[in-house]
């Protein structure tokens, strides 16, 4: 079982001090005997510990940072969302294929955030633009909330906050099984609580850190009973040698171990695995010894939004995909939805 993170190290902005959460953080950390250091500025961590690159990048991956969100521009969110809510920054799991490889580049700490009052403060503006339409927020772009939310809690405040709106939804999806703080929250149904699943064989060599698939469904078990709409990220769809039979093993799972009212309204999401030519750079530092196929050769290059390219599978696999996974869905959750397939 994967322990709850706890950081080895944690910066804190001084303006951060000047919010209850940072006070509360900084009590805690310091009752823990965790070293805690000042930081001008969330961005600029210098001086992190370590000899080398390899070194610096793992004690990163378990520093936290206490800080502001100065931005309140929210941004455009994915499929599944119109914004998404900047709670926190990073994550503390290890996976070899993950696109914040790139997008967080030098700075792969863990950042959260104190002023939540603000962050939520934009979201209300969101929501009355687009009222009486309901706008929903994704919590989990930038990070894996769960993994860090046992500590701060914000992502509580946010689904209570959302249960209390007139017209937001919340959403996040999370590798983590720590969500027993989670399961009081008055969430009134307006938080879609979604996990990320995958095959035995992708989780064992790409997703150290985190939650085993066993301890994902138990976890996704206890949310539904909780009363929260739950939904399955299948991510990152990933071509190995007996793929087909290991993604059946994993819904096979699921269907045994989810209780039966927990499978009505249930969501589905897929996306396959897709590298760029930066990412491909970057894990292969920082995982040298990985297993993930990254050959350009293999592949399909396909422009995304914002002018950036990226390598998918081919189409004839892409087809493959849709259907053995549609096929399983359909024999195991019947009455559940796919959202779409990327």
């Amino acid at each position: 079982m994967v322990k709850p993170f706890v950081p080895q190290l944690v910066y804190v902005e001084p303006q951060a001090m000047e919010y209850s959460l940072g006070k509360t953080l900084i009590d805690k950390f310091t009752k823990m005997g965790i070293e805690i250091r000042e930081t001008t500025s969330h961005n600029q961590i210098r001086n992190l510990p370590g000899d080398n690159h390899f070194q610096k990048y793992r004690i990163a991956k378990s520093t936290l940072v206490v800080g502001l969100r100065k931005t309140m521009k929210f941004d455009t969110s994915k499929p599944s969302a119109e914004y998404a809510i900047p709670l926190a920054t990073g994550c503390m799991g290890h996976c070899h294929y993950c696109y914040l490889q790139t997008t967080m580049g030098s700075k792969p700490y863990i950042r959260t955030y104190v002023n939540v009052d603000e962050i939520f403060d934009q979201a209300e503006q969101y929501m009355a633009e687009r009222a009486p339409e309901f706008t929903r927020f994704e919590a989990s772009c930038t990070s894996d909330i769960v993994g860090v939310d046992h500590l701060t809690h914000t992502l509580k405040r946010a689904i209570e906050y959302f249960g209390r709106s007139e017209h937001g939804k919340l959403r996040f999806v999370t590798k983590f099984a720590h969500v027993d703080h989670l399961l009081d929250a008055d969430h009134k149904g307006r938080t879609r609580f979604r996990f990320s699943i995958n095959d035995d064989y992708v989780i064992k060599f790409f997703e150290p850190g985190t939650s085993r698939l066993h301890e994902r469904i138990e976890a996704a078990a206890k949310v539904a009973e909780a009363g929260y709409p739950l939904g399955f990220i299948v991510a990152p769809i990933y071509l190995h040698e007996g793929w087909k039979a290991g993604y059946h093993e994993m819904f096979e799972k699921l269907e045994a171990m989810l209780p039966n009212f927990a499978k009505k309204g249930l969501t589905f999401e897929m996306i396959q695995h897709r590298f760029t030519k930066p990412a491909k750079r970057v894990i292969q530092e920082n995982y040298p010894m990985t297993k993930l196929e990254l050959d350009e050769a293999k592949r399909k290059w396909k422009w995304g939004r914002y002018g950036i390219g990226k390598y998918v599978y081919q189409n004839e696999e892409q087809e493959d995909i849709k259907d053995t996974l549609g096929r399983y869905i359909e024999n195991y959750f019947p009455e559940a939805t796919l959202e779409y397939f990327t």
